[in-house]
């Protein structure tokens, strides 16, 4: 097979239909057989991980990946034959439609390869591909759904093909074969064919009527071709003595005519049934007009009810429809209100879970929705009923949310804990700036302050672990790093990092005065004396300080409860790692504040705190000879 390379001056390959199993080691013992590889990168999943069944491969040299190509095309790796065509990079090519081919009608037993022998004769084939349908199971093999893909090098092999293989027999089936043409395209043609419909459905019809009767009535409005008549075969579909309903096709010679029908004999009265007469469609035009009217109604029910739905729950069982929609109408109109109660299945279910042998009346579930007429009106709801208490329990009162936008809101809320849980480890591959180690000074009025170099001045800053967006970690400036506002150099900087960067207002010089110890500063010299401190024992807590206890931090805001953990942290910390105290202390501050609590609890987990700084401390370490190296 010759190619034009002066096409793909890169020599990439795409490689398809490969097992979920098939690594970058696997293609590059497989294809390194063909000639140096440059590169291998099998594409999968941001989040899981899991191949997309696709790789690209490139080569040093097009001959090589010519070569690839046809020596290579269709061989199993791990049971499944790979489909290997050029990379195309630019769409527009693939959408164009050029030299592309559409065959159907094909045999089941036919697969990718068997289609490529059959068309490779008539030119250079850049894809070919049989449509399959996805096995419910990831062992079973796939079956064809009977049509396919050729793309040809060039529009003359597609004309040939076209002419020489369309009508014909490929095992014992003759298969149509014709240009490709797009969604659009294809909506299109079918939509000005339907136009000009000659094929009448009926449903609805009396039970009594059969094709002698559909024919006679169908004479009035023209010549027909066929008339056929059927029942139903689903139990849905009977009337009240257990007759299946019937419908029904009627073919007419002109357009003309079966319109005529349609407009005057749908919706015409039969006795007590109305008949429906419609344009014949197939069932992916029914289902995709259906899908249409649908979707066109839940936006407009959306739109609607749009920031003016209330979602109500804690509700106390013996709250009624009109017990909430009392005491929500002091805020406006209401258009309705309604407790979700328990169906009959979730009361026996309940009934089951119980076991004590007493039975349940239908209650409700403990929630319930409340319309307003205007979004002002919800808001004022929302602010005003939101924990109030109501028959002993206080309500919980919010916008309501659609389940799709709720559970992509609770995906991201997981994916955030997840994020949060690995970004040590992850830390481990990631560069950072060097940090100024704060020294811990006495304390004023009870909080503690660091002592950090600011020029050639000692100055004084709170810490604060909670920065304005919301990172934790103590304040400390980057030596060698980068200033608040830009990471600079392209230099790739943790998270955690990132949020050890924040500044507080400028701070104070401190001034010495009475007893205390001035410092004289010479300009070349990099380390100052540190300020005395007390160092804690890690076991114990500090004197005069009360154990932080979960109640404690419930009472207080998201990011006091940061302030107050790292504030009892960092004196443990800077005991056992004076020079990476403020590192750690804001590694660990990204953990949950119940495990935070637990290292905290000396009693009951002696060593979990210094477990988890070893943790930190070997990740720092790894990372910093990592960089040296």
């Amino acid at each position: 097979m010759t190619t034009n390379t002066q096409s793909y001056p890169m020599a990439s390959l795409y490689v398809g239909d490969l097992h979920h199993e098939a690594t970058e080691a696997m293609l590059y013992e497989k294809f390194s057989q063909a000639g140096p590889v440059l590169s291998i990168r099998v594409c999968r999943d941001m989040i899981t991980r899991r191949s997309l069944g696709y790789a690209y491969v490139n080569f040093q040299q097009p001959a090589d990946a010519e070569r690839a190509i046809d020596t290579m095309n269709f061989d199993e790796i791990k049971g499944k034959p790979i489909r290997i065509m050029w990379s195309q990079r630019d769409p527009a090519l693939r959408k164009s439609g050029h030299g592309n081919i559409f065959i159907k009608n094909l045999d089941k037993t036919i697969d990718n390869k068997q289609l490529y022998d059959t068309f490779s004769a008539f030119g250079n084939i850049l894809s070919c591909k049989v449509c399959v349908n996805k096995p419910e199971n990831e062992f079973d093999q796939p079956e064809s759904k009977g049509y396919g893909f050729v793309h040809f090098e060039t529009e003359e092999a597609a004309t040939k093909a076209i002419e020489k293989v369309n009508g014909k027999l490929l095992k014992d089936k003759k298969v149509y074969v014709g240009r490709f043409k797009s969604r659009n395209e294809r909506i299109r043609e079918y939509g000005d064919r339907a136009k000009q419909f000659t094929n009448v459905f009926l449903k609805n019809m009396p039970a009594e009527w059969d094709e002698e009767k559909i024919k006679e009535i169908a004479a009035t409005y023209g010549p027909t071709l066929s008339i056929s008549v059927q029942a139903w075969d689903c139990a849905q579909m009977s009337d009240e003595s257990g007759t299946s309903k019937k419908f029904g096709f009627v073919s007419f010679e002109n357009h003309e005519d079966a319109e005529k029908c349609v407009n005057e004999m749908n919706g015409k009265e039969y006795g007590e049934r109305k008949l429906y007469v419609s344009r014949a469609q197939k069932k992916a035009e029914r289902q995709a007009e259906l899908k249409n009217k649908f979707e066109k109604l839940k936006q407009e029910r959306i739109q609607r009810y749009q920031g003016v739905n209330l979602y109500v729950k804690n509700l106390d069982d013996s709250i009624t429809d009109d017990i909430l929609r009392e005491h929500f109408s002091q805020f406006g109109n209401i258009t309705s209100a309604k407790v979700q109660m328990m169906t009959d299945s979730e009361l026996n279910q309940k009934q089951k879970e119980g076991g004590d042998g007493k039975e349940l009346v239908s209650r409700s579930k403990g929630f319930g929705f409340v319309c307003f007429s205007s979004p002002e009106e919800a808001t004022k709801a929302v602010t005003e009923m939101n924990g109030r208490i109501l028959v002993a329990k206080p309500l919980y009162v919010a916008l309501a949310q659609r389940k799709e936008d709720r559970k992509a809101h609770l995906q991201q809320q997981y994916m955030q804990r997840v994020t949060t849980g690995i970004r040590m480890q992850a830390f481990q591959g990631a560069s950072q700036p060097q940090y100024v180690t704060p020294y811990m000074a006495p304390q004023v009025h009870g909080t503690p302050h660091f002592m950090a170099r600011q020029g050639n001045t000692m100055v004084r800053a709170t810490p604060r672990w909670t920065s304005a967006q919301g990172g934790y970690g103590p304040m400390v400036r980057p030596i060698n790093g980068p200033r608040p506002g830009g990471l600079g150099g392209g230099r790739s900087v943790p998270r955690f990092a990132q949020q050890q960067q924040q500044y507080a207002p400028p701070p104070r010089p401190i001034a010495t005065t009475g007893g205390g110890r001035n410092f004289t500063y010479k300009p070349n010299v990099r380390n100052v004396e540190p300020v005395p401190m007390v160092q804690p024992e890690p076991e114990h807590q500090p004197t005069g300080q009360e154990p932080l206890s979960a109640a404690t931090l419930a009472g207080a805001q998201p990011q006091e409860q940061k302030q107050m953990l790292g504030e009892r942290l960092y004196p443990h910390i800077q005991s056992m790692y004076p020079d990476m105290a403020g590192k750690i202390t804001g590694m660990l501050l990204e953990i949950e504040n119940t495990e935070l609590l637990a290292m905290l609890d000396f009693a009951s987990n002696p060593n979990l705190l210094k477990e988890k700084v070893s943790e930190a401390v070997t990740v720092l370490t790894q990372h910093t000879t990592g960089q040296a190296q």
